[in-house]
């Protein structure tokens, strides 16, 4: 090779190099500037629950920084209403509706992949369609269906709306369908039925499916406030939806954001530390439609 046409192979090398380097600049630049703006809302709801009430209140303009950082507003959010028997309500209807959920849409899933019945191409069509419906609709006839059996202000009035989804049940419905068949003939050769099946063969290989429905399911319950606001007038069955309203309303004279952006953190710490724990489990279920190999 002369040094002409290594000259050209340098040059060529430095341009594509270059070209690289600032296309990684800006990939980097605009990551950044998302990251900001999708952790500015947390920096700002932290912020504002060390602020004190009257500091918070005498800002005409909003400022980015305390030089008083106070934890009063934490104390505020817990004593001025019981949000540790709310954060208890919460916990118990989060728990009990996810684990019911589970197993329902399990059940359900595997059946409609699995099992051969009359019209099962037809119910399940029929029960896509439902994902139609508007989400408004469906909230005013559980009220009604609620109200008329007397479950106003009870765990099974708040649970029983929420103990199935038809979109979970889709998705693990699809993810059962990706796993051989053959599985399931060799294990009816063997005598297995179909619930020994179900628990020792489909579920440990849709794992990974399962977590990721269980937490955003966790997710959904810990963040209800609609259905929780309809159905309990009673404090009692409070959920931390409740006690934040509750908390807004105890300003004097005006809205007590700072004890309310106090409680928003306490009640967000267990969804961050759910997701930090399961992260990679939550990937692996997103990214991974069935088996592999």
């Amino acid at each position: 090779m002369n040094n002409s046409t290594y000259e050209d192979y340098s040059k060529i090398e430095r341009s594509v190099s270059l070209r690289r380097r600032i296309f990684n600049g800006i990939t980097y630049f605009l990551l950044s500037v998302w990251a900001v703006a999708v952790l500015f809302p947390f920096y700002w709801m932290i912020l504002t629950s060390v602020k004190s009430y009257g500091e918070y209140n005498s800002e005409y303009i909003p400022k980015f920084f305390t030089a008083t950082p106070t934890l009063e507003n934490y104390t505020e959010a817990f004593t001025s209403v019981p949000l540790g028997r709310y954060l208890l309500n919460t916990l118990i209807f989060t728990v009990v509706t996810t684990a019911i959920m589970m197993v329902v849409i399990t059940l359900a899933a595997y059946a409609f992949d699995r099992l051969e019945f009359r019209g099962k191409n037809l119910v399940f069509t029929a029960f896509l369609s439902l994902m139609m419906i508007p989400n408004e609709l469906v909230v005013i006839t559980n009220y009604v269906t609620v109200t008329e059996m007397n479950m106003r202000n009870t765990f099974m009035g708040l649970i029983l709306p929420s103990v199935t989804s038809v979109f979970y049940i889709y998705l693990l419905r699809e993810n059962f369908a990706q796993v051989p068949n053959t599985l399931y003939y060799a294990a009816k050769v063997d005598g297995t039925s179909d619930l020994k099946y179900l628990l020792r063969v489909m579920v440990p290989i849709c794992r990974p499916t399962l977590i990721t429905i269980g937490i955003l399911k966790v997710i959904e319950c810990w963040n209800s406030y609609v259905w929780p606001r309809l159905v309990t007038d009673d404090p009692d069955y409070y959920l931390v939806s409740n006690g934040i309203q509750e908390i807004r309303e105890n300003g004097f004279g005006r809205e007590n954001i700072p004890a309310m952006m106090a409680a928003v953190v306490v009640i967000s710490v267990p969804l961050i530390l759910l997701f930090l724990i399961f992260r990679k489990k939550i990937m692996e279920g997103v990214s991974r439609g069935g088996t592999k190999g």
